[in-house]
């Protein structure tokens, strides 16, 4: 057939397609896009789900007819929040003890029932960093990348055990091809090729402020985002990793995020604490250091456990405390969690366990004339899914409380901001490093800057079956696989 009549045929069946969503606008300069143009446009289209337009289309307009805007009805909630089911830093809150949670966890690392994922779609665009933040270098001396420094802890859990365990990591469209390229030339870090699944989340549109069309950024592309972290439920479910960790009897995911060197990976206490407490979706926090603390808020709300953004909590709910003075809403979210490949698999059969989050942002977009538009102000909504959001469906849901020198030390911004940064980070790495260290009995001396990668020494334990008691540290140490270097 003619190529001119097979872009014919496809864009009657377009037609047909946007005219069924009121979404005409769409195909207004079809006539000057070339063959390729044309299909570009097309699987963009085609990828559009009619009943997520139709969703969120629809949740708008019952919002709007019930006159209870986004504020109020978080407030709603928030005043009836309550502190979240969760074992405290010192163990208190449930039935069982630490050491008990340690050996369960411990039980289901040796008998091969853990994998991982990893979320890894986002650009380190507010470091400075114009590649994936997971090549970002956060080693303090060694200089590596988080990707590295990640891989590494992984690795170290499975040789503790004797055990393989797989890593999903999610991309977006955004990072896939660079990411899977950088990894290639580094051979994985170590991990090996059968227990490394990458798989790329999906795109969002960007609806028009009237809640109505569906903005193009160029005459043959839709404007498109990532959708979320919660995207991850579907795209592991339809890269088949899912069906690929049922198959190797996994039984619990560990769940983290790259821009956090501390993350505690498939820790004992974490997945034990949750096995015990059966447990579905089972979340990793920290008590919050102040009310407004810009984290988002695990609480219990109807005997359901969920988390309110920072963003959505009144600042009167925040600051609510107990009898004794403390935070009533305490439990600060480190998107750490640990969920049950059954759990994952349920709510993957449900379109929509995940509700979309909006946000009401300036989208340059094509106008009628095909003319580029920067708008100046706010002109469109997009929409992410929250990992988070599950929490709720889950038969029964745990919180375990960390302490932040030990779990927590987020890379999200330059080093031009006070927190959250690299230079906070690399601190953390060093003084736990140090603490492990001078646990172990050297003598760190003060100021000195130390590294440990876990493949030399992954806990304090390790550490103490590796360094002499009385080993003076007075130089810049990084403790590498093969041993220290200064």
């Amino acid at each position: 057939m003619p190529e001119g009549a097979i872009d014919h045929d496809l864009k009657e069946r377009l037609l047909a397609y946007v005219s069924a969503i009121g979404q005409q606008h769409l195909l207004a300069f079809w006539d000057r896009l070339n063959s390729s143009e044309r299909r570009n446009l097309a699987r963009q289209i085609e990828a559009i789900d009619p009943a997520v337009l139709g969703e969120v289309q629809a949740q708008h307009a019952k919002s709007a007819a019930s006159g209870q805007s986004d504020k109020s009805r978080w407030a709603e909630l928030a005043a009836r929040a309550q502190s979240p089911p969760a074992m405290r830093l010192d163990g208190s809150g449930v039935p069982f003890s630490k050491d008990d949670a340690r050996r369960r966890g411990a039980d289901l690392l040796k008998a091969g029932k853990l994998g991982m994922i990893l979320v890894a779609g986002g650009l380190g665009t507010r470091l400075g960093f114009d590649q994936p933040k997971g090549m970002f270098p956060i080693g303090p001396l060694s200089n590596r990348p988080l990707f590295q420094v990640l891989f590494e802890q992984l690795q170290a859990v499975g040789r503790r055990y004797s055990v393989r365990i797989p890593l999903y990591l999610m991309t977006s469209p955004a990072t896939d091809e660079v990411t899977r390229q950088f990894l290639a030339e580094h051979d994985n870090f170590g991990l090996a090729p059968a227990d490394l699944r990458i798989f790329c989340q999906s795109t969002m549109w960007a609806l028009d402020d009237s809640w109505q069309r569906i903005l193009l950024e160029t005459p043959s592309s839709l404007f498109l985002g990532p959708d979320g972290h919660g995207g991850m439920l579907a795209a592991l479910d339809k890269s088949g990793g899912l069906a690929d960790a049922t198959q190797r009897g996994i039984e619990h995911f560990f769940y983290g995020q790259v821009d956090n060197p501390l993350t505690q990976i498939c820790d004992e206490l974490l997945v034990g604490s949750h096995a015990l407490a059966g447990s579905e979706m089972t979340t990793q926090v920290v008590r919050k250091r102040d009310p407004l603390e810009r984290v988002g808020n695990v609480a219990s709300i109807g005997g359901r456990v969920q988390v309110i953004e920072y963003s959505d909590l009144p600042d009167e709910s925040a600051r609510q405390t107990n009898s004794d003075g403390s935070l009533k809403l305490w439990a600060g979210n480190l998107a750490i969690h640990v969920m049950s490949v059954d759990f994952l698999s349920r709510c993957a059969k449900q379109s929509d366990a995940l509700p979309f989050h909006t946000a009401h942002k300036k989208v340059p977009y094509i106008d009628a004339s095909g003319t580029l538009v920067e708008p100046e102000k706010p002109n469109a909504i997009r929409f992410e899914r929250f990992i988070f959001d599950l929490l709720p469906l889950a038969r029964q849901a745990l919180v375990v409380e960390a302490d932040p020198a030990d779990a927590f030390a987020p890379v999200k911004n330059s080093d031009d901001e006070k927190t959250d940064n690299p230079r906070t980070a690399k601190a953390a790495m060093i003084a736990l490093h140090t603490r492990w260290l001078r646990d172990a009995g050297a003598k760190v001396a003060d100021g000195i800057a130390v590294e440990i990668n876990p493949l030399w020494a992954a806990s304090p334990e390790e550490v103490d079956r590796r360094i002499k008691p009385g080993t003076v540290i007075d130089r810049p140490t990084y403790f590498a696989p093969d041993g220290p270097q200064a």
